[in-house]
């Protein structure tokens, strides 16, 4: 395996993973640059190459990388400030206006002032066209060529970049879908072109319509900026595989990346779990937790064998039915603002005070109290060591901006603020980890926490002693988890098509062609990716739900199941899924179960860096040691003096009781009075609840793997 770069471009910071053969993986940041993310990505590859030693050429440089994998925040930028292409619609006559009438319930149904969103496609460029089929594929009315030839002339006429087309019942039969593509080709040949059939031949017409007009209203924009990073790569000589991120935590190549591009949509923190897994098997464990705390935002996650998958989500609340990870965001950041409510109560986020101008301690003008002013007035930051010493903290503007707008107001002490926000914002991420842990059948206690993001390790200690987690590791890597993710992707292709049938009375021979005509879908692409026979696997899902119900439960049917037409099998998996998710089955009321949806994942296993381990530095971390100071110790309420270390002087075996502060220079580590931790096997620093050691067996003495 060559050389591997993970590029993980985010809003404020490009962050780089370089995974060298023999060599321990290198960490790089650089300014994004948002008007053309490629010229980031290249002055990062640029000074990657001049911090070689002996330096090199970024020419010189390039030649010998392998592979790049790259994340993009890309299109859900292009969403969020509405700066997609000028995008039309050819959809069904008379319903035209599916877009704003959605599926007719309210988001906030007590709220009358709440207001739909705005349609990525304005009403005047979705034109209806005659001709229809029924639920069956059978052709109710003939599809109408002059309907369509209006419409296209006036797409012409209005500039259109990009056109989606979307017609009832398609899922049952593509044909006027297909026809009406044809016409656009021919009439529009530059248009960039979204066939819902093509992208989501899946039943749900407001489902498949809102997903076809957000891949048309990003596809122009991914394009232009594929186009412009692989002309920039292949202008400084790269010769590698260019790989993208997708948000169901695979990757795929750039050309099936233009034709989809709304599988990107919410790609940003996709690579989290995968990564979090990699430092979970350090300790023998397949499954975890997996948490990434920024300036803004806070995302969970869960990896139970692999990373959890849902089948549709939103982005700023358009509709999108394609396989994503499971990942909840909430707006809780170490930029969160912390606030008092119309009933007294302190609340933190999701309000902002972002990098400019940030948190009353930065000093860039920022005037209200942020939850990284609790945490240096609480003593979890070293004022002069922030950033590694090259960003100076004011603490006293972090007081003076808590006691104005947070103590004053509820009679407290600054410090008895600054414990509050710093509790609010934990018992917010500890919501947040119930969302995708106990809501969905999991049990949080049964999982490691990877805690990653530069705020992360200060508040996991309070957020595992709220959901009696007792273990915690957070990766030396932890500031770039997504970029480390990426490198442990792998081509991973997504093939749906509605199926509807009761299971005990399944046409098997026609469920087994829709199979293998999806498995021969994904195997075709595999191959366009170079990816051998021996490195393909398939798996295939159900979307089941008991007859009468709405809503489906998807789950991976038993190879064996398929092979011997065992609808019992099947049914006990259903079963499963659902009492796991639910607490409950309807399996002896005897309920007939109905299959709605048949999905093929086609999967191309690619190279894995393999992470070297450390050699062992004994147990005492005396050598690391920084000095001590006043820090807040949340279990007791009380601030008392604890000894702070230098992280990038501890090493594996290292051993720092709680509670301490473990500094490195993007990130600060909390041991609480509850936990201890230990340095583990790859550079991570793993958490243990105090008389719980047997979780890292073989780091501390007397414990045995």
């Amino acid at each position: 395996m060559g050389v591997k770069i993970g590029i993980d471009v985010g809003g404020t910071f490009t962050d780089f993973l370089v995974a060298w053969e023999e060599r321990a993986p290198e960490i790089y940041k650089v300014l994004s640059t948002p008007a053309d993310p490629s010229i980031g990505v290249l002055e990062g590859l640029s000074r990657i190459a001049a911090s070689q030693q002996p330096a090199l050429a970024v020419q010189e440089f390039i030649s010998g990388i392998d592979t790049i994998v790259h994340g993009t925040t890309v299109t859900t930028n292009a969403t969020l400030t509405r700066k997609g292409a000028k995008s039309a619609l050819l959809t069904t006559a008379g319903v035209r206006d599916a877009l704003e009438m959605r599926r007719g319930v309210r988001e906030e149904q007590y709220n009358n002032r709440f207001t739909n969103v705005t349609p990525l496609v304005p009403r005047y460029l979705r034109a209806g066209v005659g001709g229809r089929m029924d639920r069956d594929g059978r052709e109710l009315g003939p599809l109408c060529p002059e309907d369509v030839e209006r419409a296209l002339a006036l797409f012409k006429q209005e500039g259109v970049e990009s056109i989606s087309i979307c017609f009832i019942n398609a899922f049952a039969n593509p044909a006027h879908e297909e026809q009406a593509a044809a016409a656009v080709r021919a009439s529009m040949p530059d248009a960039y072109l979204t066939v819902s059939t093509a992208l989501l031949p899946s039943i749900r017409f407001y489902d498949r319509l809102s997903t076809t007009a957000l891949n048309s209203y990003v596809g122009p924009i991914l394009s232009r900026y594929l186009d412009q990073l692989t002309e920039r790569l292949r202008g400084i000589g790269f010769r590698g595989t260019l790989l993208i991120m997708q948000s169901n935590g695979g990757v795929m190549a750039p050309e099936v990346a233009r034709d989809k591009a709304a599988l990107t949509l919410l790609s940003g923190p996709a690579g989290g779990p995968g990564a979090g897994q990699v430092y979970a098997r350090a300790h023998k464990k397949d499954d975890c937790i997996v948490i990434d705390m920024g300036g803004t935002s806070f995302e969970a996650s869960l990896v139970a064998g692999t990373p959890m998958l849902v089948n549709d989500g939103s982005i700023d609340r358009h509709r999108i039915a394609l396989p994503m990870l499971g990942i909840h965001t909430i707006g809780a950041g170490g930029g969160s603002l912390g606030w008092i409510d119309e009933g007294g109560l302190l609340r933190m986020g999701p309000q902002s005070a972002g990098a400019d101008p940030g948190p009353a301690c930065y000093g860039r003008g920022g005037t209200l109290p942020a939850c990284t002013d609790a945490n240096l007035v609480l003593g979890y930051l070293d004022p002069d060591f922030f950033a590694g010493g090259a960003m100076p903290l004011d603490t006293q503007r972090a007081r003076g901006a808590i006691e104005q707008h947070i103590a004053t107001r509820l009679g407290m002490t600054i410090e008895e603020a600054a414990a509050g926000m710093y509790r609010v914002v934990c018992n917010n991420m500890a919501q947040g980890i119930r969302e995708v842990s106990i809501k969905r059948g999991f049990d949080p206690r049964e999982f490691p926490l990877i805690v990653a993001g530069g705020a992360g390790p200060i508040h996991s200690g309070l957020i595992c002693e709220e959901l009696e987690i007792p273990f915690q590791i957070v990766p030396r890597e932890s500031s770039i988890l997504c970029a480390v993710g990426m490198l442990m992707g792998d081509l991973v292709h997504d093939f749906v098509r509605t199926f509807v049938s009761r299971l005990n009375g399944v046409d098997w021979p026609v469920l087994e062609r829709i199979i293998g005509r999806m498995t021969e879908q994904g195997r075709d692409v595999l191959q366009r990716e170079l990816i051998p026979a021996q490195r393909q696997t398939f798996q295939v899902k159900f979307d089941c739900r008991y007859l009468k119900q709405y809503h489906e439960v998807s789950f991976t049917v038993p190879p064996a199941a398929i092979d011997s037409r065992n609808t019992g099998a099947i049914a006990q998996a259903f079963h499963a899924e659902h009492n796991r998710l639910y607490g409950y089955s309807l399996e002896e009321l005897q309920v007939p179960v109905e299959i709605i949806n048949v999905r093929v994942q086609a999967i191309g296993r690619t190279e894995k860096p393999v992470f070297s381990e450390q050699p062992r530095a004994g147990t005492d971390p005396a050598p690391a040691f920084k000095g001590e100071r006043q820090v807040y110790l949340p279990g007791v309420r009380e601030f008392r003096r604890v000894p702070i270390y230098d992280g990038h002087r501890l090493g594996h075996g290292n051993q720092v009781p709680g509670p301490a502060v473990i500094e490195e220079a993007t990130t600060a580590i909390f041991v609480s009075e509850s936990f201890d931790c230990v340095v583990d096997a790859l550079g991570s620093f793993a958490l243990y609840h105090k008389g719980r050691a047997d979780l890292v067996a073989g780091l501390v003495e007397g414990q045995r793997s």
